[in-house]
């Protein structure tokens, strides 16, 4: 007999999701994904101004700020065909990529580690062997035997405390974790490590942008980083190069740590490549920018039906109708008024909350289809993506990382593993690699543009009478992202916001279709039902980002479900 266990909330993401799902003889059968929020940004947008729309829309998190900043931006240029200068986009794709390397490392390490790393078995490690064990796979200089020394004495007097902080209330020994001591004394060592060098991300991040969370130096028309290299207040070559430097350093984090862990867990759980994998329907959109137009990307963006990398299809610019005319959203199981599938253009917002029900509405989130299907967006998506078309960066990392999970786990493995739980873990560190050599070769393309004496970095807008109508894409670091307005008389009629955490993890639609988060459970198997680490595994892989407010008790102020989860 089915046995039913719910996950609420779902932590370690940034939002407040709930999960349940059904598991029969140790395997999930069937799964809801309910987001338990309603944004509103759309509605607050209505009769505002188009230039104020990024500064509104960026609150929708805390985490995705710099990405619903330029989606917004880009939505209001699109609309009125106006090009920026190629200053303002070299600027918007560094504070971009080095926006996603920040995210990318906190999302591994700080998010996601912790699922498939045990903490308290590191105290049972030789430390010798761990650094055997690490060299063996990165000449990374932290990687010594007094350094895992001191990670373990860390972590034992964190464990004689009796206060764990961020390791508390975790599944440690449950059945499912796997990795040997040594494996897991290595993985706090880099977990503690990924703490300085997300900071230092963000560091770049906040010189190049004024300010994060919640970015200062984007407008409607390009940047507002005034650019004098003899002006101690604006963009200078000073600034410029503390953030080269300080994304060097991330890079080599990236290519010396993130990588090689990554290779590691997939390596050491090759099990789990079999599992999670899902819609196999897959959509990214092209980014970082090389032109004013918006007509060429260093990233490629397309779609891939079916799993099947024959079938790749490109989306090649901002105004390709292909993504244009085949974004819809459903609302059959979505706690809004009505019940219809339509384009973002056409839709509305009118929150109508019921209670759960299986088989009616019992989400706040929407479910974006293309083409009447559902998509998996993400890190995944892009790379998938950018192999089927042969994008250099994409192959070169795929197929290295490729070859070294293959490597350590001693079976050969190609490009079909990645559609999995571990596979879109593989995916994001792919994805990191390529941001951290496009943010420096981008850095360089900027540079290289003031140093012939263009400093242009504003183009001003100008909003006609009647009504306008506009979309605004960006490859997010969870994925397609995009934001959708219709402009009348030089204010907001509509705003749409379809964004990737919606993609993955949007209810059924009234075909009965899953979403990606839904359909990805499916066949996952189960240990231990009230441990539930095998869910958490797979949603984590997402990288959910469910923002901004939240439903924890029922109407009575009850609790109506526990589950220890970390």
């Amino acid at each position: 007999m089915a046995q039913r266990i719910v996950v609420d909330p779902v932590t370690r993401i940034e939002g407040h999701l709930r999960i349940d799902a059904e598991v029969d003889n140790g395997f999930i059968t069937k799964a809801w994904s309910s987001g338990q929020m309603w944004r509103g940004i759309e509605n607050i947008l209505q009769g505002r101004d188009p230039r104020d729309a990024w500064v509104f829309t960026q609150r929708i998190c805390g985490v995705c700020t710099t990405v619903h900043a330029l989606a917004s931006v880009r939505t209001v240029e699109n609309a009125l065909g106006l090009e920026i200068p190629i200053n303002a986009q070299y600027i918007r794709n560094l504070v971009q990529s080095i926006h996603a390397l920040h995210d990318h490392i906190v999302h591994f390490y700080v998010l996601s580690a912790l699922d498939w790393v045990d903490v308290v078995s590191a105290l049972k490690a030789d430390p010798k062997k761990t650094t055997q064990l690490a060299e063996s796979i990165s000449n990374w200089p932290g990687n010594s035997t007094n350094r895992f020394k001191a990670v373990q004495a860390k972590v034992q007097a964190i464990v004689d405390s009796g206060q764990l902080g961020p390791f508390a209330n975790a599944y440690w020994g449950h059945p499912a974790m796997a990795l040997p001591p040594e494996a897991n004394l290595m993985a706090v060592s880099h977990y503690l490590e990924a703490l300085d060098y997300q900071r230092k991300a963000n560091e770049a991040l906040a010189i190049i942008s004024g300010k994060t969370p919640h970015i200062q130096n984007l407008s409607v028309g390009g940047v507002t980083a005034a650019i004098n290299l003899d002006n101690e207040a604006t963009l200078n070559m000073e600034r410029l190069y503390w953030v080269k430097q300080l994304v060097e350093e991330v890079r080599s984090f990236i290519h010396n740590v993130y990588i090689p862990d990554i290779v590691a867990v997939a390596a050491l759980y090759k099990d789990w490549l079999q599992y999670g994998a899902g819609v196999t329907n897959y959509m990214a959109v092209p980014d970082m920018v090389l032109d004013t137009k918006g007509e060429s990307f260093d990233l490629p963006g397309g779609t891939i039906m079916g799993g099947d990398l024959t079938t790749v299809k490109p989306i090649k610019s901002f105004n390709d109708p292909y993504f244009h005319d085949n974004v819809a959203e459903c609302i059959s199981h979505s706690w809004y008024d009505g019940d219809w599938t339509r384009h973002p253009y056409e839709e509305d917002t009118v929150p109508k909350y019921t209670e759960f029900q299986d088989d009616g509405k019992y989400t706040w989130l929407k479910a974006p289809r293309f083409q009447g299907e559902p998509m998996q967006v993400g890190p995944l998506a892009q790379v998938l993506v950018g192999y089927a078309q042969g994008h250099e960066l994409t192959v070169k990392y795929s197929n290295d990382v490729l070859a070294r999970i293959s490597g350590l786990a001693g079976v050969n493995v190609g490009p079909a593993v990645l559609h999995s739980t571990p596979g879109r873990h593989a995916a994001r560190a792919i994805r990191a690699a390529m941001l951290s050599d496009l943010a420096l070769k981008h850095w360089d393309l900027l540079v290289d543009n003031i140093g012939s004496g263009d400093l242009e970095i504003f183009n001003k807008p100008t909003f006609p009478k009647g009504i306008q109508k506009g979309v605004g894409f960006h490859e997010a670091p969870r994925g397609a992202l995009s934001h959708w307005i219709v402009i009348e008389d030089g204010t907001i009629k509509n705003y749409q916001c379809v964004v990737p955490s919606t993609w993955n993890a949007g209810p059924r639609d009234d075909k009965g279709k899953a979403g990606p988060y839904e359909a990805s459970l499916i066949g996952n198997p189960m240990a231990q039902p009230d441990m539930p680490l095998e869910v958490l595994r797979t949603i984590h892989s997402f990288d959910p980002c469910i923002a901004c407010a939240v439903h924890m008790l029922d109407p009575y102020g009850q609790e109506f479900a526990k589950v220890k989860v970390l």
